[in-house]
């Protein structure tokens, strides 16, 4: 990551702190209250190949023992009532400017991807995790609802995992490198942009 990068991630991050937190808390009482325990979800993700952090969201999901994986149509009926809110306003994500502050994310990169998926396809995480990942960027707004429909349709880990490897990565990965070409503050801006506004929408 650029001290440039890291310096707006950092100043932007900071900025949007005190509003974050007060939306947090609010979210945090909803899950308690409809939900309860835990609130918070947390993954193993990778920040750069050979390197993994740990990602945190808020809960959307029944817990299940040694769940994992990618999630498709198999895991659908264990959304929660407030983790479909949560999911189609991103709100889910808002625990993850602790993430930012520490370095693991940006606030646009690729997603960080499973363990699993940097060791199966190095030749590819490889390129992609030049750049930090983010919590939005170029593949989560063009790609995200493609793959939602893709993998939507999965009826077992194992089909989710095919169409994963064949049909997801492959895109995402070009758009990605799109990004890496072309990154700049004000591109970085103008993807923030237009996930908030999608997120109004």
């Amino acid at each position: 990551m650029t001290l440039e990068k890291r310096l707006f991630d950092l100043g932007f991050a900071l900025l949007l702190l005190p509003l974050l937190a007060v939306a947090m808390v609010v979210v945090c009482a909803l899950v308690a209250l409809v939900e309860g325990r835990p609130i918070l979800h947390r993954s193993e993700r990778m920040k750069a190949p050979g390197e993994g952090f740990t990602l945190w969201k808020f809960r959307t999901m029944q817990v299940v023992e040694g769940d994992g994986g990618i999630s498709g149509g198999h895991k659908a009926a264990r959304v929660t009532r407030t983790g479909r809110f949560l999911r189609r306003t991103r709100l889910d994500e808002l625990p993850q400017i602790w993430n930012i502050l520490r370095g693991d994310l940006s606030f646009v990169g690729p997603r960080p991807p499973l363990r699993e998926y940097v060791e199966r396809y190095p030749q590819v995480y490889a390129r992609v995790l030049r750049t930090r990942p983010g919590v939005t960027g170029l593949a989560s707004l063009r790609y995200h609802q493609r793959e939602e429909r893709l993998l939507g349709h999965c009826a077992t880990p194992e089909e989710a995992d095919r169409i994963y490897c064949r049909r997801c990565i492959p895109a995402k990965a070009r758009l990605d490198l799109f990004y890496q070409r072309h990154a700049s503050v004000w591109f970085d801006l103008t993807l923030i942009g237009q996930t908030a506004l999608r997120v109004i929408r």
